[in-house]
């Protein structure tokens, strides 16, 4: 989660504040109240594990990502987490190596579900996962010189390896002669890692061991690049198979849950979604989306492709077909179900997200922004839901970042008072995600010079008071960062538009002085945020320049008459008394 900048600007944190993956995290916060769910990392790559001396397993990078496991009862799970459990423990035993009595031995044995049957996909993904874990502990270990617990491992990883091979082989039932060549190096390297390190069993000497623990890290390494390779050959050539199933299928159903299986694997991370890119998917599912026979598989489609367009190489097969023109065509047809419009406006987001930065060159956008952003603005005013605003909003927020251009657009249809009105509907705007989506577009209109009067004239200064006192209702770190933004948001669009001196007179007249008083001198209403803080004090001297009146001397000369920064310095270090 990232913090907004201190320098007092406005600034989008894509849709909801989210990142790359916001749209879905946008989507689970309105639904289930931001639960998020505990699963495990997937890493397909291991060259974000450091090891000794400075090495790193270089392979496909996958950091942070999230595996999302099927749902299922927790004894269930167990029941089938036993299986891999008693397969390792049982190779244990067959290679007379004794299991590991040590007090951590419990934490670091691997638990996963084991895959369905005939599902590759999710042998790979699951399979995967398991191993890159036991890479990353195997590394672990072996910095604290814990060479018991790292040949168990290594033992345990060997078997780990073998199962996934020779699964995926009988499932797959057939395979490249590049994959059979990189099978047998990996598991050569497996038993080279098993066989060294057992040695390093029956070695006392220091300066042995110490000669040994850089072989160990070389194999490891290897190991893991050869492991990445693998995988990454095999989930391409599955995807493949995926993207020629959509391409020539004409059945609705076959369709729709082949759809499903490629948005499954966008969740995986960016390094999935460049792999389906690359392969056609973007194509393929846009070829869905122009299809009017396939019409209730649009929602399933576009929210696929909003997935794959977080990485540059979706973006690009996205204006290589017309992508845009094709999601202009979707949001101006009333003919299409709101959720349809929806997804296509998190696409729209996404794809003009400020914090990707190959998305500024989207030249097919220019041609149909002033449509989309007008079907925005309807989306915006006639959703029934607060998602499909939070949607529609967050596409108009990103779009006021991509071209100036659009402010004036949005001037001229009202959005201003469209925005202010969803304000008073809890129906449409009742989180602080929402929220922060309008005080951004409000915040990048008041450079506009005739902004301020719509805003007057729609009581707006007095909803941005209310948003200097945004509370968060569940304490959870996302929703407590978004209502720092609506904070520093709320004064940003303040300062500008105080430069009206009507503006100004009216802020002053609903104590939004006070306000910004307390916000500077009390870190707890604040959070602590320093990006809120210098908002606040540029506001307050905007307010000050044109009302001094309002201000006690202690205000003035503690939080105006200084420079900036020593204001800054004084506020952040105060801290509050509890006697």
């Amino acid at each position: 989660m990232r913090r907004p900048p201190g320098n007092g600007e406005a600034a989008s944190e894509g849709i909801g504040g989210w990142g790359l993956w916001g749209r879905q995290e946008a989507r689970r916060l309105v639904c289930a109240g931001h639960d998020h769910c505990g699963q495990a990392l997937l890493q397909i790559g291991i060259n974000m594990m450091a090891l000794p001396g400075g090495r790193h397993l270089d392979s496909i990078p996958l950091p942070g990502q999230r595996l999302h496991l099927m749902p299922a009862d927790s004894v269930q799970r167990w029941m089938e987490d036993l299986k891999l459990m008693t397969e390792c423990e049982c190779m244990c035993v067959l290679q007379a190596k004794p299991i590991s009595l040590e007090e951590d031995a419990q934490s670091d044995l691997i638990l996963a579900g084991g895959p369905g049957p005939g599902d590759p996909l999710q042998l790979l993904l699951k399979r995967g996962w398991v191993i890159s874990t036991e890479l990353r502990r195997i590394a672990q270990k072996l910095a604290q010189d814990r060479w018991a617990r790292v040949h168990s491992m290594s033992v345990r990883l060997t078997c780990h390896a073998r199962s996934m091979v020779s699964e995926y082989s009988a499932i797959s039932r057939s395979s490249s002669q590049e994959m059979g060549q990189i099978e047998k190096l990996l598991m050569e390297k497996c038993s080279e890692l098993s066989a060294v390190t057992e040695r390093c069993l029956q070695v006392e000497n220091e300066h042995v061991l110490k000669s040994m623990k850089a072989c160990v890290s070389e194999t490891l390494s290897t190991l893991g690049q050869h492991f990445g390779q693998l995988l990454e050959l095999a989930l391409t050539r599955e995807v493949q198979a995926l993207v020629r199933k959509i391409n020539a299928s004409d059945n609705i159903y076959t369709t729709e849950s082949t759809t499903g299986n490629l948005f499954s694997l966008t969740q995986e991370g960016a390094p999935l979604c460049r792999i389906i890119a690359k392969e056609g998917g973007v194509v393929a599912l846009f070829k869905v989306c122009r299809q009017d026979s396939f019409r209730c598989l649009y929602p399933q489609a576009l929210r696929t492709l909003a997935s794959i367009c977080c990485v540059e190489e979706g973006v690009h097969q996205l204006e290589k077909v017309d992508g845009v023109l094709c999601l202009a065509d979707i949001l101006t047809d009333d003919s299409h179900s709101e959720a349809t419009r929806a997804e296509a406006a998190a696409v729209v987001a996404q794809v003009t997200s400020p914090h990707l930065p190959f998305t500024q060159h989207l030249s097919s956008f220019l041609e149909s922004m002033e449509e989309i952003v007008t079907a925005l603005v309807k989306l915006c005013q006639e959703a029934s839901s607060g998602e499909v605003f939070l949607l529609a909003s967050a596409a108009l927020a990103n779009i006021t970042f991509f071209d100036t251009m659009a402010c004036e657009m949005l001037l001229q249809l009202n959005a201003i008072r469209v925005l202010l009105e969803a304000c008073s509907d809890k129906q449409r705007v009742d989180t602080p995600y929402t929220r922060d989506q309008i005080v951004t577009i409000l915040a990048n209109m008041s450079v506009l010079e005739q902004c301020a009067s719509d805003i007057i004239q729609e009581n707006g200064v007095q909803l941005i008071m209310g948003m200097l006192s945004e509370k968060p209702r569940s304490g959870t770190p996302a929703e407590v960062a978004a209502c720092e933004r609506v904070q520093q948001k709320a004064a940003v669009t303040l300062a500008r538009l105080s430069r009206d001196p009507a503006v100004a007179r009216e802020a002053v007249r609903l104590s939004c002085m006070s306000r910004l008083i307390e916000l500077c001198r009390s870190p707890s209403e604040r959070n602590s945020s320093d990006a809120v803080l210098v908002a606040c004090l540029a506001a307050l001297r905007r307010l000050a320049g044109v009302c001094p009146e309002g201000l006690q001397d202690s205000d003035f000369q503690q939080l105006v008459q200084p420079r900036l920064v020593d204001s800054f310095l004084l506020c952040s270090n105060m801290e509050e008394s509890f006697v």
